[in-house]
């Protein structure tokens, strides 16, 4: 082990720069990111069957699917009915179109990659314990915000829908999990660091 020891010396170094830290951070970020979005896709199948993970993600699907109708509905007044023969889908009779509400529209993936992010990432454990919560909290707010978009431009620019539903919305989700990050990084993580660097 003793010949690894300089090279993890320079690594502390290098990384301790704060000009180089930073750009190690995002490479961290995007490692992790890509790596559980892979192991998510590449083990769906198996990940599904877990009756924890469908029945989690049917609940989910179904907030989300309450909280965008109640907005949609009071807020909004949109002209929509819901389906009694599909589960979480409202219908847009003035377009002839829908949208339902499905398990890949729950947020669970975004949840996912949130807790492996946040307890892999370096930073305080006292406040990722509130602070992951919290994130899955934004993430399903997000979603919330998603259908209610897609609603809106289902019923104003459909032209749009498919385009804004695949290039927009469903990238916005990573925009917000970039934004937590460096949320984390700037207000809880670099903090601690620089504190353990001015000890030693």
């Amino acid at each position: 082990m003793q010949f690894i020891q300089p090279y993890i010396t320079r690594f502390k170094e290098i990384y301790h720069d704060k000009k180089n830290r930073s750009i190690i951070d995002v490479l961290i970020f995007m490692v992790i990111t890509y790596v559980f979005h892979e192991l998510w896709w590449g083990f769906a199948t198996e990940i599904k069957s877990l009756s924890f993970i469908s029945n989690s993600a049917d609940f989910l699907a179904y907030q989300v699917f309450l909280w965008s109708k109640w907005v949609n509905q009071h807020i909004l007044d949109l002209p929509f009915t819901i389906s009694t023969t599909k589960v979480n889908t409202f219908l847009f009779p003035s377009v002839n179109g829908y949208i339902a509400v499905e398990e890949s529209c729950s947020g669970l993936k975004q949840m996912y990659q949130i807790f492996f992010l946040f307890v892999l990432f370096p930073g305080p454990w006292k406040h990722k314990l509130w602070y992951i919560p919290a994130s899955f909290f934004v993430m399903f707010l997000v979603n919330v915000f998603r259908i209610i978009a897609l609603s809106i431009i289902l019923l104003t620019i459909p032209d749009y829908w498919h385009f804004s539903h695949d290039w927009i919305l469903r990238p916005f989700f990573y925009v917000v999990l970039f934004g937590l990050w460096v949320l984390w990084v700037e207000k809880f993580r670099n903090p601690l660091l620089e504190r353990k660097l001015q000890k030693t």
